[in-house]
């Protein structure tokens, strides 16, 4: 496999380095801090190395202590918590420059027969009929509008996880609107069938859409230059068996926002409406400070 997925992969299959203690680089995107998807699927990896691969993940959830540096290695220390019958927790502790700049607890469960209900799929377009960001950049010309810079090489840009945002639109006009945002997203290449690659790969995408749901309400955006926005948080909750490189519809939504915080949900669906995964996190979103 060539490419930007197995650059991904490539820096999820972490260094050993003995005594449940791991290394991890990061991927060169030229941003100033460590994307934390990146952070949360790494930390994922490096805690289920320390467990059977018959007892899955079903839960995590995660603290943003401090940006992490994309140019210094990520060293990741495991602590096993519990090891019972059924269940085992880990929790794992990422640290750069001798400071810790991430903390997550992770819970694994062997599979086990039970009652099942899941919420009903959100009813919309389809992945084709949704346009990539330089197509709805392209629309939105010819009927006088524009999406804006920052936002287009968002979405446009190289990445392994294919975003198309179902509700494009409001980023063309900045207006308050009901704080609901879905996307597709999906691998850009095809992964191996391990199931814990696919795991890791949909952690790493969990967070990238899901704290701008918290700006809708206000008729913004976290790519507005004068919104200083920051993971404080992170949970996910594993359901079912899925493949990260078909579409999966995230569903996103924000019930509460308040004290330069902003709360967000998500829910993730595979194509035959299959609730597959659950998210919530919690963000800074405060205006940004001026200089001097």
């Amino acid at each position: 496999m060539a490419g930007i997925v197995a650059e991904l992969l490539d820096i999820l299959d972490l260094a050993p380095l003995g005594q449940d203690r791991f290394r991890g680089e990061s991927l060169q995107t030229g941003w100033f801090r460590v994307f934390g998807g990146q952070v949360v699927a790494q930390a994922l990896v490096a805690a289920s190395r320390t467990v059977p691969k018959t007892r899955p993940p079903h839960s995590l959830h995660a603290y943003f202590l401090l940006g992490g540096d994309p140019k210094a290695p990520i060293d990741y220390a495991v602590e096993r918590i519990r090891d019972g019958r059924s269940f085992a927790t880990r929790r794992v502790v990422a640290s750069q420059h001798e400071r810790a700049i991430f903390a997550m607890s992770v819970s694994y469960h062997d599979a086990e027969e039970g009652a099942v209900h899941q919420a009903t799929m959100p009813d919309v377009p389809p992945p084709e009929e949704v346009a990539e960001a330089p197509a709805a950049a392209a629309q939105a010309a010819r009927e006088g509008a524009a999406i804006p810079a920052p936002i287009l090489s968002y979405f446009g840009r190289r990445r392994p996880i294919e975003l198309r945002p179902v509700e494009i639109e409001r980023y063309l006009r900045r207006a308050p609107r009901d704080p609901r945002f879905h996307v597709w997203m999906r691998a850009v290449d095809r992964l191996p069938d391990d199931p814990a690659i696919h795991r890791a790969v949909l952690a790493y995408a969990s967070d990238m859409t899901l704290l701008d749901a918290t700006l809708i309400p206000h008729g913004q955006t976290v790519f507005d230059g004068e919104i200083q926005s920051a993971s404080l948080d992170h949970a996910l909750w594993l359901h079912r068996p899925f493949r990260a490189d078909e579409w999966l519809l995230y569903a996103q939504d924000s019930p509460s926002a308040g004290g330069a915080r902003g709360f967000a949900r998500g829910q993730i669906f595979s194509r035959d409406g299959s609730l597959v995964a659950s998210v919530a996190q919690e963000g800074m979103i405060r205006p940004r400070r001026a200089e001097g």
